[in-house]
């Protein structure tokens, strides 16, 4: 009788377990889209956080070019401007009517309030050791008795600076 209900159990479970296969299979099935659609999902969002990484970037480095674009137009304006204070100067030096003197020192002044305005520095190295970073040599002269050899004896042309860019080099006549 044992033996009977052992195969009548071994029958059973056999039976269950081909009902059970297809279900199996559905479920191993579903489990496999699943895990795909979850792959699918985890890429798409990698790709997501890479082009806005991208964008960004990509937005602060326009940004800054054209801050730096804006800020080197603005340099090319007060150069132009250069010439115009050098010519006022020229003019103070050669007037003789003290009213006319008045009037070429308060546009001057003016004038070089603006620059300072836009944070332009004057480059005077008269008396200074000759620095190539800031001053073109256009004549050297010989050194006179107790004189140094290599410095400035003379600005031809100011130069002008503004922060550390350099935007006109000072014009000197240098002791050789």
């Amino acid at each position: 009788m044992e033996n009977e209900e052992l195969k009548q159990e071994e029958m059973e479970q056999e039976e269950t377990c081909k009902q059970e296969e297809p279900k199996k299979k559905k479920c191993n099935k579903k489990q496999a889209e699943i895990d795909a659609a979850l792959a699918e999902a985890e890429e798409s969002k990698r790709k997501w956080y890479a082009v806005t990484a991208e964008y960004e970037n990509y937005r602060r480095r326009t940004q800054s070019q054209a801050a730096q674009r804006y800020q080197e137009g603005r340099n090319d304006v007060i150069s132009a401007l250069f010439p115009i204070g050098d010519n006022l100067e020229r003019a103070l030096a050669s007037c003789t009517d003290e009213n006319t003197k008045q009037g070429l020192d308060m546009i001057l002044k003016s004038y070089k309030k603006v620059l300072e305005g836009e944070g332009v520095e004057e480059i005077d190295p008269a008396g200074q050791p000759f620095n190539a970073d800031v001053m073109e040599a256009i004549m050297a002269m010989p050194a006179g008795e107790g004189e140094e050899s290599g410095i400035v004896k003379q600005v031809y042309v100011k130069g002008y600076k503004k922060g550390e860019k350099v935007l006109r080099y000072a014009q000197v006549i240098v002791t050789q």
